[in-house]
């Protein structure tokens, strides 16, 4: 249903440093940077980083895993790369009997999410 999506941050540097190896646990790369916007996906852009003085409100984004491994490369990674533990990765029943998740706070403070569903 949607194709991209593009997040507010408040320091590109600081924000790549921290997607980029993160990103990477679902085979997506850095591609390209137009001004203070910059884009990752594997061919296609699909998820940027948008540098804004402006005030926000943080949010909440789960990136679709292929496998619990993926779940726990994800956490790892952003763990290691100043993320703040939200959740570890494991079964969340509460959302379904396939559902496994493992959580973030991102530098921004949004809450992102990696989900293994079935």
């Amino acid at each position: 249903m949607i194709d991209h999506v593009n997040i507010p941050v408040r320091h590109l540097a600081r924000a790549r440093a921290f997607y980029e190896p993160v990103l990477d646990a679902f085979g997506y790369r850095f591609l390209l940077q137009e001004g203070p916007v910059i884009g990752f996906g594997d061919t296609n852009w699909v998820f940027g980083l948008a540098e804004t003085e402006a005030e926000f409100v943080p949010l909440h984004l789960a990136f679709s895993a292929r496998s619990k491994d993926q779940v726990h490369d994800f956490h790892r990674a952003a763990l290691a790369n100043g993320g703040t533990c939200n959740g570890a990765p494991g079964p969340r029943k509460l959302y379904g009997p396939d559902y496994y998740a493992g959580y973030v706070i991102d530098p921004d403070g949004h809450n992102i999410e990696a989900v293994k569903r079935g």
